[in-house]
């Protein structure tokens, strides 16, 4: 992928660039947690969008996409905006750099990525994150700190991409170490790492392939229910809330709410319990919390589907030590931690029984928990 961004770059701008990589994220625990002030648990994987750019000395963008094979020319200003969907991503990254006092000016990059669309691996926070690195440190002298640049790419989504997202996708892309896990507090922003290199085990995504369209808007209503429950508990969120002080409001409150409370009360707990046995080595602790959180998302938050039940419960009987939807839910992936000596049974047969099941296979995709935004040598 390196060479052929190179390749292109020179035939399209004439003399080399600098080369720069972001990273694709998975969020081992932590569900649902982000917007009621608890805590993620995400690290950048070895899937990423990688950038070569060069200043060209105008006040245009230039910019073309190697997997979309589109491109695109547009100015720095707000009535600048380029009509493709892709190139927004861009854009907005270069209007929140200028809108907070930095300095952008124009430039040519190339890009390409292996980061799977779809599956849940927020490609477009590695787009954002990519270009966010190398703008502050092309014109800015990194003057701009890290968690502003993942702020950076928040407000880009939010501001000309349509996506009301948390913090955690672009935060684990600009933020993440080779090795090492991140507790996030979504409601302090403080961030601790943790160690995540398990000799003998392995972090299998198993993408469904589905996606179920809904009618309504379901986050939202899980997020109404985590509110009403809030304010029956006196509290601003859930964020330290116990099951103690939710039994105590429970005819307070719809049967409803108190599941979806149970959860989110129930995860951060998890959370916080991985963090410990990660610390001592436990990985059959942290499998067993996976499963914990599948069991809650399905039954409490009511956000899995057949498909990804079953793909937890075959994990399950093939001794997986640990398996659980990952994302929003409604379809996508699930992430499961496997022992080396089972990695390939488990993935010839999930597979193979997933295609029986549901006429299709799934994609499978080992991951290895990497770097964040980096400037790549040559």
């Amino acid at each position: 992928m390196k060479e052929k961004i190179k390749q292109l770059f020179l035939q399209r701008f004439g003399k080399p660039g600098t080369m720069y990589a972001s990273a694709g994220r998975i969020n081992l625990i932590g569900e649902h947690t982000d917007y009621n002030e608890g805590y993620v648990f995400p690290g950048a994987i070895d899937k990423v969008i990688m950038a070569e750019i060069r200043p060209n000395g105008t006040d245009k963008v230039r910019v073309y996409s190697i997997d979309i094979d589109d491109y695109a020319e547009f100015g720095l200003n707000e009535e600048d905006a380029p009509s493709q969907s892709w190139a927004r991503y861009v854009f907005g990254v270069c209007r929140e750099i200028i809108k907070r006092g930095g300095k952008v000016e124009g430039f040519d990059a190339v890009f390409a990525g292996n980061v799977p669309l779809g599956a849940g691996l927020s490609s477009s926070a590695a787009l954002e994150s990519c270009f966010a690195f190398a703008l502050n440190d092309l014109f800015n002298d990194n003057k701009i700190d890290k968690f502003e640049l993942a702020r950076i790419g928040q407000s880009t989504e939010h501001n000309y991409c349509g996506v009301k997202c948390g913090i955690m996708d672009q935060f684990a892309s600009v933020m993440g170490k080779k090795g090492n896990l991140m507790r996030l507090d979504c409601r302090s922003s403080e961030f601790e790492y943790f160690p995540f290199a398990p000799e003998d085990y392995r972090l299998v995504l198993v993408d469904s392939r589905v996606k179920h369209e809904l009618k309504d808007s379901p986050y939202n209503k899980r997020r109404e229910s985590c509110e009403r429950v809030a304010a029956a508990l006196g509290r601003p969120s859930l964020r330290g809330a116990t099951m103690e002080e939710l039994d105590a409001v429970k005819d307070k409150i719809s049967e409803e709410d108190y599941k979806r409370a149970r959860f989110v009360i129930g995860e951060e707990a998890r959370v916080l319990a991985v963090c410990d046995a990660l610390n001592a080595g436990d990985y059959e602790t942290v499998g067993k919390k996976m499963y914990e959180t599948h069991e809650g998302l399905s039954k409490d938050y009511e956000v899995s589907c057949v498909e990804l039940d079953f793909l937890n419960e075959e994990a399950k009987k093939l001794g997986v030590t640990g398996s659980r939807i990952m994302g929003g839910g409604f379809g996508g992936c699930t992430i499961n931690l496997v022992k080396n000596e089972l990695h390939d049974k488990f993935v010839a047969e999930i597979t193979e029984k997933f295609e029986d099941k549901y006429g299709h296979a799934p994609m499978i995709y080992d991951v290895v928990i990497s770097d964040g935004a980096r400037k790549l040598e040559d």
